[in-house]
């Protein structure tokens, strides 16, 4: 089955030939994702923690376009322009992302598009429609002996 693309409503159109996001065998592959609004505004002069908050809610808004979230996030990587950035932005993440612990890596780059801070791609599992059920254990019963001594 081919891969499904994504167009989430919240961000803006992709600037080249990509998707936002491809759906593929159960797991929603997120394209990097810059410091850019709904309205396509580059966030160019923006504040370190402005432009990681909107790649952030880009990356959410694309992962609820897919049927996935936060949550099950799989891996994620951030890439920054200057490294002496990554404490302020482990804190802005560890707030956004809560109790999910994605496998991630920090990559430091010379330069980004249009000059941006900071750009994030991710990989994360599609969300059940459904509640799981929990298999119930089932019980087992010691085979029974029928000759003394007899083993298991």
């Amino acid at each position: 089955m081919p891969p499904c693309h994504v167009t989430p409503a919240l961000l803006a159109p992709p600037s080249g030939h990509y998707s936002h996001v491809a759906v593929a065998n159960g797991m929603v592959f997120v394209s990097g994702q810059l410091p850019i609004d709904a309205s396509g505004n580059k966030l160019v002069d923006a504040a370190f923690e402005v432009q990681a908050r909107q790649v952030l809610a880009n990356v959410a808004g694309a992962l609820e376009a897919a049927g996935s979230s936060v949550s099950s996030l799989v891996q994620v990587r951030v890439y920054l322009t200057d490294i002496a950035r990554w404490p302020a932005f482990d804190a802005i993440y560890a707030a956004w992302a809560g109790a999910s612990r994605p496998a991630r890596a920090v990559v430091p780059v010379p330069t980004l598009h249009y000059g941006l801070l900071i750009e994030i791609e991710a990989v994360a599992m599609i969300e059940p429609r459904e509640p799981h059920r929990r298999a119930t254990r089932s019980t087992r019963t010691a085979p029974s002996r029928t000759t003394r001594g007899a083993s298991r």
